[in-house]
């Protein structure tokens, strides 16, 4: 492919690939959507007029979460601008790992799929703490080093549960220690009911109970910290998640269907895989871990570590099957769940602890929801009239302009919108990156320096 020529206005055809008057697939002859689990709402909100992310609107079947009420105790007999078209087979539907004490505006105790919850850039900068070990639980010391069973009981007691309560409900979701000073991470959506007026309760692994409060969130990477005090907290080491490779163990810990202390076990399934759960006012951008360790409602915020004992992921969402009766109140692990990496992780929980809140990075385009050809469409207007590319953004200046498709990412193949937002997502403030871009039938590279929006 030949570099653009910065002094002309129109590029050359180079390679003609889908003709200009080719029919484009309309919605209802694509095939059939994945249903997303989170949420009841049926689209994501337009951004406001000069937002310069690379929003489209939402569009597909959303699935509302289902409810059962809370699981007994144990003495008891009882128990992506985002991706309006997702092509290719169906994953089902993505939910996450929180159980909730209501659904979001809530009726009803239980367990809800959505994120895994269980419900009732660049700033700051620094390294990534690295932290002392663990102290070793009962019996870590009697199994193998590097064996499941000694980093489980070495990890545990860095491993947290979170109960949230808020106006509209509450849930009860993992996390773990990130460093001295008592922060905690976990999913922005364990934590998104406290409100003003909510109160969240950090349940150690001994049982002792403190407050926490939240000290940031972020929506978009599905993230937030938790601050707690008077307790003596030992933090887990943050690992590096581009070092892992498919089929590498993977231990996953925390709190699933409100059980704490839980480890289960599996592999990396899959990198880089493009997951965009959510509301309508909390879509979330992962370029995720895919893992075949069992992940429930619950799991969300807890750690998914490698077999060194170090957090190389934060347990985020799980799918469903189309048809299943994730509506009807049953969800679980079908062996398909995602984490959130770890470097992704270190960057936007530092810009949290600094700030409260987290820089992403953007092109600052709006995209066409209603394309359905080969790549990701430029729109042709943003909304109320704003323009579709932003003037002073990096697309702007690197010559892109409204109804240019956008067909590759770092010579990657882009096939839907959430997809390039994931990739974008997953990049810093500040970095260039190389778009391949078709505009009347050439294809040529250009290359831009990501800019930061909140």
């Amino acid at each position: 492919m030949s570099e653009r020529d910065p002094g002309t206005d129109d590029w050359q055809p180079w390679d003609r690939g889908r003709p200009a008057d080719a029919t484009e697939v309309t919605p209802t002859d694509a095939p059939p959507e994945p249903t997303w689990a989170r949420t009841p709402e049926p689209t994501q909100p337009v951004p406001a007029a000069g937002a310069t992310a690379p929003y489209t609107p939402i569009s597909g079947s959303w699935s509302a979460l289902p409810t059962a009420p809370p699981p007994a105790p144990l003495a008891g007999p009882d128990g992506a601008a985002v991706g309006a078209r997702r092509r290719g087979p169906g994953w089902g539907a993505l939910v996450g790992a929180t159980v909730a004490a209501a659904l979001m505006a809530g009726t009803g105790g239980g367990i809800v799929g959505g994120y895994l919850a269980d419900r009732g850039g660049e700033a700051g900068g620094g390294s990534v703490p690295t932290a002392a070990a663990p102290t070793p639980g009962p019996g870590a010391t009697t199994r193998p080093q590097g064996s499941i069973a000694n980093i489980a009981a070495t990890a545990l007691p860095s491993v947290v549960t979170l109960r949230v309560q808020g106006a509209d409900g509450g849930a009860t979701g993992s996390g773990w220690v990130y460093d001295d000073a008592g922060h905690v991470v976990t999913n922005n959506h364990v934590v998104a009911s406290v409100g003003a007026k909510g109160k969240v309760t950090v349940v150690l692994s001994n049982g002792k109970q403190v407050s926490g409060t939240v000290v940031g969130t972020d929506a978009s990477y599905d993230l937030a910290v938790v601050k707690v005090s008077g307790a003596d907290l030992t933090p887990l080491t943050v690992g590096r998640s581009r070092d892992v490779v498919v089929g590498d163990q993977v231990i996953a810990v925390g709190a699933p269907l409100g059980l704490d202390s839980t480890v289960t076990a599996g592999i990396v399934s899959a990198l880089d895989r493009p997951v965009t759960p959510g509301g309508e006012s909390d879509q979330s951008f992962i370029n995720a871990i895919q893992t075949d360790a069992a992940i429930n409602p619950g799991n969300s915020g807890g750690p998914l570590l490698d077999m060194a004992g170090e957090v190389i992921g934060v347990n985020s969402a799980i799918a469903a099957i189309p048809g299943s009766s994730i509506g009807g109140g049953q969800s679980g692990s079908i062996g398909v769940g995602f984490a959130i990496p770890s470097d992704q992780v270190a960057t936007t929980v530092q810009q949290l602890i600094a700030t409260g809140k987290a820089v992403h990075p953007v092109i600052g385009v709006f995209l066409d929801s209603t394309y359905d050809g080969e790549g990701v469409r430029i729109a042709d207007e943003g909304p109320n009239g704003a323009p579709a590319v932003d003037p002073e953004g990096p697309a702007a200046k690197a010559g892109l302009r409204p109804g240019d498709v956008i067909v590759a990412f770092e010579g990657a193949p882009v096939s839907n919108d959430g997809e390039l937002v994931v990739k974008i997502r997953a990049r810093r403030v500040g970095d260039s990156v190389r778009l391949t871009v078709r505009r009347n039938g050439g294809e040529q590279d250009v290359t831009m320096v990501l800019k930061g929006s909140e």
